[in-house]
């Protein structure tokens, strides 16, 4: 007796919550349209090519057979597990992204803080407007600018000169890539980082604001006991998709910046897998290390994911 009518009324609920959704589809279909674009270019280029990662497990030498002719197993993935460039070349990529994360992740935020203290509207607007410009800027131009700025004749160069000091060839020694990697880098990316943290400190309760100040709070306080709590799940968030992706450093900018006299720091899973595929045609190989580097960037958001819950109750999931 309770079974059905229980039955009845669920199917009832999902009526009522499904029909207002569908009635605004139809309202506004034309805005919603624009969701092809971006579901196209997704399905094509991010889903179906995934269907090539088969070829890590067979052996693929070109031609009409786009997966491969015969069945290899793991073959490839025990060939990098011993090759102590692939080993190389993960020490580097967790080395340059974790220093990147370290120091772009707390600057991001600060300056995101101290953009939102700016009260004069005018002026908040143009430090946002210079800050987003290095973003705009294409990768072959600010890899460009970058060797321009420390080669031998640059002005870095000119200044230590002018200081009494050698020259130092900065783009040739491999302890100097990171520090030139992550120095290009919080520059490039400093101000864009802010959107998000901006468009969630709108979002924060002004009546917050209001009662700490009763409180006798300064603007130091409000910041730490206000604003960053209330945007504490946006924090979260990159953080996680941040942690996510220490394995995939900026593949074009390093590529530009690279030589093989600073491989030693400066060679990254994304371009080593770039040598070995498209320079070297060894496609099933360098597959395979990519597919590895995916399965290891997903341990790694899932485990961020896991302790963000735990620990600050903010989570992607």
């Amino acid at each position: 007796m309770g079974v059905e009518p229980l039955k009845k009324r669920v199917e009832v609920n999902k009526s009522v919550d499904l029909e207002p959704l569908w009635k605004h589809v139809r309202k506004e279909w034309k805005l919603y349209s624009f969701l092809l674009i971006p579901v196209i270019y997704f399905i094509i280029f991010k889903y179906v090519p995934m269907l090539g990662n088969i070829i890590a497990f067979r052996k693929y030498r070109g031609g009409p057979n786009l997966f491969g002719t015969e069945w290899v197993g793991f073959t490839y993935f025990k060939m990098f597990f011993n090759d102590p460039t692939f080993w190389r070349a993960i020490k580097n990529d967790l080395v340059l992204s974790t220093l990147y994360l370290i120091f772009r992740f707390p600057l991001t935020l600060g300056f995101a803080l101290l953009l939102n203290e700016i009260v004069r509207l005018r002026l908040k607007k143009f430090v946002q407007t210079v800050s987003y410009l290095p973003h705009f800027i294409a990768t072959v131009i600010v890899a460009g600018m970058i060797k321009e700025f420390v080669s031998m004749n640059g002005p870095i160069n000119s200044l230590i000169e002018n200081l009494g000091f050698d020259k130092i060839p900065f783009i040739t020694i491999p302890h100097w890539f990171p520090t030139i990697y992550v120095t290009s880098g919080i520059w490039q990316g400093l101000g864009w980082g802010t959107i998000l943290y901006l468009a969630a400190m709108t979002g924060i309760n002004t009546e917050l604001y209001e009662a700490a100040k009763i409180d006798g709070a300064n603007r130091l306080r409000l910041a730490w006991h206000v604003t960053i709590p209330g945007i504490l799940p946006t924090i979260m968030a990159l953080l996680i998709l941040d942690i996510g992706g220490i394995l995939g450093s900026n593949f074009e900018k390093v590529l530009l910046l690279q030589n093989p006299l600073i491989y030693q720091t400066a060679d990254v899973v994304s371009t080593y897998v770039y040598r070995l595929g498209i320079k070297g045609g060894n496609f099933s190989y360098a597959t395979a290390v990519g597919l590895f580097e995916g399965i290891l960037g997903l341990i790694l958001v899932t485990a961020a994911n896991q302790i963000s819950k735990k620990t600050t109750k903010s989570s992607l999931w």
